[in-house]
């Protein structure tokens, strides 16, 4: 464990801005909607129970498959796209390069004895990326937020925005103020005249200790060329994704989370079903499903939450993508639609 990898909460003058948004009240950042951790106050001891007795399907009976793509020789057409397992992603659009909560440490937590990365789905590191144009980071947990990584890829990266109060981990680790941008919803950053990104709100909670929600968590709207992507973060299902729909009209591609879902804690994370009806909120012509595939962090089996998530796209005509770790893709030809992940679990 390296305790520099807990970061830093806010302070000083990023802490009273902090205190002036309308999205902080009562020592805390809020969600839109009303939103519990553990809305039916199932107690620590039972929590850790089923977490201990979990089912070995959890975890998958062998190397998850992979391509080991050369990331400095993308060339496709159009927009293309490198998903590394759960939530980070590389989007390529035009040679510029835009990377999405990078964790390659191979952890989802500060402990190396928790939240192991599974085998073949922690195969890259900071040295297989080319320059990084625009780092997105959505919200300060393990899973999304990695000290060693951003250590590492802090000389690739130009640009880097952030939800609001994150920066004061990036501080403490040592990345320069010059660097980054932190937002909170609604608010937009123009990067150039081809690329501007807007924060909105998800719903979710933050934190690297025992005090929650003093940094923001956010989804992101990224709008490139004439393309316009929905990054979205860790959320429970509520009316945002209707809004944000009709604010922007469509998305080409939206990063949906279908994974670590439970009903032990149903309003910070969406069920399989609940992210195809937010791809029907945000109007989105692919969908990718993130937040999965990487870590163990509930009690389904591994790839539970990508069969519901079929099994409901189907239902609905949702055209969805869902590539191998490492697998490049383009949003101009054919996109991958085999099923990898039905190899045998764990009994």
């Amino acid at each position: 464990m390296n305790f520099k990898s807990f970061g830093k909460n806010p302070t000083g003058s990023r802490l009273s801005r902090i205190r002036s948004v309308s999205n902080y009240h009562d020592g805390s950042f809020q969600n839109v909607e009303p939103t519990s951790v553990n809305p039916d106050g199932v107690s620590i001891f039972t929590l850790l129970k089923k977490m201990f007795s979990r089912p070995s399907s959890v975890s998958p009976a062998s190397e998850i498959p992979y391509v080991q793509t050369n990331l400095k020789e993308l060339n496709g057409e159009g927009p293309e796209v490198v998903w590394f397992g759960h939530s980070s992603y590389l989007i390529r659009v035009n040679d510029y390069h835009i990377l999405v909560d990078p964790v390659f440490s191979g952890t989802a937590s500060p402990f190396r004895f928790f939240g192991k990365a599974f085998p073949g789905a922690d195969t890259f590191n900071a040295e297989d990326f080319p320059e990084i144009d625009l780092l997105i980071l959505t919200h300060d947990h393990y899973d999304h937020l990695d000290w060693e990584s951003i250590r590492d890829l802090d000389a690739k990266v130009k640009t880097i925005v952030a939800s609001l109060g994150v920066g004061s981990h990036l501080e403490y680790w040592g990345v320069s103020e010059n660097k980054f941008s932190e937002l909170n919803w609604w608010e937009t950053k123009e990067l150039s005249e081809a690329v501007k990104i807007t924060a909105t709100p998800s719903r979710h909670f933050s934190g690297r200790g025992f005090k929650r929600a003093q940094t923001l968590w956010s989804s992101f709207v990224l709008e490139i060329d004439n393309y316009r992507f929905f990054i979205g973060s860790d959320s429970g299902y509520d009316q945002s994704f209707k809004k944000i729909g009709e604010h922007f009209g469509s998305f080409d591609l939206a990063f949906l989370e279908c994974g670590q879902y439970n009903k032990f804690w149903p309003q910070i994370h969406m069920f399989p079903e609940q992210t195809v009806q937010a791809a029907i909120d945000l109007n989105a012509d692919l969908v990718q499903p993130v937040h999965w595939g990487k870590f163990v962090l509930s009690m389904h089996p591994w790839n539970e939450p990508v069969k519901r998530f079929i099994s409901a796209a189907g239902k609905e005509n949702i055209n969805f993508v869902v590539p191998r770790v490492g697998e490049a893709y383009s949003l101009n030809n054919d996109i991958p639609r085999e099923p990898w992940w039905e190899f045998e679990n764990n009994d």
